[in-house]
């Protein structure tokens, strides 16, 4: 059975991310082909999307390679960032429906419930699910689509710390569900502004300015499925 190119490209982005293909390593075809399990039709189409995407340049001599982005362009995804999930959160009180909400509100109490028990690693999956689920409800999907880049390319680029506060943070989550509930879109984008700023400190890179990069746990794969 033919594995669609966007499950192959979803596998690779998922390696550059988690560090298997280090940043400026040669990407072949043939090796992903194999690696995949797949054939090398939808592995170059995959790079070609993941090149659209900024994962992946072409060079001269050396065919594609994992980017290597420069430290002003992960600042500046972190303040695009800033700027669209207010956006996001703004179109989400006037567009949201009730399942938006229900996804919502149940994440807010999973987040709120596993912050007092301080279970880190579940907050983490937790508030990337609620991010998303906030994007869809803006019921734009190329904002949703250019949200979900942001969150992959971050995570490829950046640490995050754990709040100092995790209760206050899911605190401001339930605030921002209540502004968007509410159809106030003024005050959602407000206090996504300022929940989106106060995690912007929270983010370091994973490699230095001169570009070498920090080592980081590295996760096999698991291509059982597509994972979007």
């Amino acid at each position: 059975m033919r594995i669609p190119a966007h499950s192959v490209c979803t596998a690779i982005r998922d390696d550059i991310v988690a560090g298997v293909h280090e940043r400026g390593s040669r990407l072949t075809e043939e090796v992903l082909a194999r690696r995949y399990g797949v054939s090398r039709v939808p592995v170059r189409e995959a790079l070609r999307t993941l090149e659209a995407e900024g994962f992946v340049v072409t060079r001269r001599h050396a065919g594609a390679c994992v980017a290597e982005p420069t430290e002003q362009e992960a600042a500046d995804l972190l303040e695009m960032r800033t700027l669209l999930e207010p956006l996001g959160a703004a179109r989400a009180a006037q567009r949201r429906t009730e399942a938006h909400l229900k996804v919502l509100r149940g994440l807010v109490r999973l987040g709120q419930e596993r912050a007092r028990r301080g279970s880190n690693e579940d907050l983490r999956s937790l508030g990337g699910w609620f991010h998303e689920t906030l994007a869809q409800a803006s019921g734009s999907t190329s904002l949703t689509s250019v949200l979900t880049q942001l969150r992959h390319k971050i995570a490829w680029m950046y640490t995050v710390e754990a709040p100092v506060s995790p209760v206050e943070s899911w605190t401001e989550h339930g605030a921002i569900v209540d502004a968007v509930a509410r159809g106030d879109a003024e005050r959602a984008r407000a206090l996504t502004t300022l929940h989106a700023e106060r995690a912007t400190g929270a983010h370091r890179l994973r490699f230095s300015p001169a570009g070498e990069r920090v080592r980081t746990s590295q996760h096999a794969v698991n291509m059982s499925g597509p994972r979007l």
